[in-house]
């Protein structure tokens, strides 16, 4: 898959949150979008799933993404929002069967296609145990692991997830994150907003700073968590070390 973003502009509330960003991307790709509160990255990724209204240009194989088909769309980009909750009583495999949903015929009954895929998603995410538990009575670490299962089930070429190891204990960030990773592997994109910068530089192939709305920094880790550009974006002064995959970031003291 090529994404291509071009001069994008996007306001909420009457003010601009996006100034112009391009981004252009090939599977496979793991792109992480960083940077302060505030800096445009969930909106950034809603526009890409074309969630909000939006200037400029989002290209998937030179299609625009606002007028290719709601179904075709959803086949293409699964969207895992930041806090994403249920509010029904479903079981988590039926929450998780609700991702095969672009792919089901009307009155069709799911295929053994869409069984494989959710049960490998489920697997993926580490919440085949739960299959039958009421996901309301599941934790909120629990049910955002089966919400992931749900973006997974998709099998979507690109996958953009917003703060998907927010909610998450050590173990499990590192799981999901590989998870992610394995996507990946397999061919695909998938985008993250992260906050996590040392999780940010182990697993991503390239990251994309955001500040007020423009991006200041793309390129692979190690090329964009500079000293200079975390005092400048960030505000922090950060001990930074290792490279590739042990590549690190510790931010020490905030700078005035």
């Amino acid at each position: 898959m090529e994404l291509r973003v071009e001069n994008l502009r996007a306001s909420l509330g009457g003010a601009r949150v996006l100034r112009g960003p391009s981004v252009a991307a090939h599977s496979p790709n793991f792109i992480g979008l960083v940077g302060p509160n505030g800096a445009g990255k969930t909106t950034l990724v809603r526009a890409i799933a074309n969630l909000i209204p939006f200037e400029g240009t989002i290209a998937l194989d030179g299609a625009a993404v606002n007028v290719i088909e709601a179904r075709a769309r959803a086949r293409k980009i699964a969207y895992l929002a930041q806090g994403a909750e249920s509010h029904w009583p479903l079981t988590a495999e039926r929450l998780v069967a609700l991702g095969r949903l672009p792919h089901l015929e009307p009155f069709r009954a799911p295929q053994p296609s869409d069984e494989e895929a959710i049960e490998h998603a489920m697997e993926l995410a580490d919440v085949a145990q739960f299959r039958q538990r009421d996901v309301l009575t599941l934790s909120g670490g629990e049910r955002a692991r089966v919400l992931l299962a749900r973006a997974l089930a998709v099998e979507a070429e690109l996958l953009l997830v917003d703060e998907p190891v927010a909610s998450l204990d050590p173990y499990h960030q590192l799981g999901v994150m590989e998870v992610l990773r394995a996507y990946v592997d397999r061919g695909r994109m998938v985008i993250a907003v992260l906050h996590d910068l040392s999780l940010a530089a182990r697993f991503c192939d390239r990251l994309i700073l955001l500040d007020e709305g423009v991006i200041r920094a793309d390129g692979v880790p190690a090329q964009v968590l500079t000293p200079e550009n975390l005092r400048s974006v960030y505000r922090v002064e950060a001990q930074i070390g290792g490279e590739g995959r042990n590549f690190f970031v510790q931010p020490m003291k905030r700078v005035e």
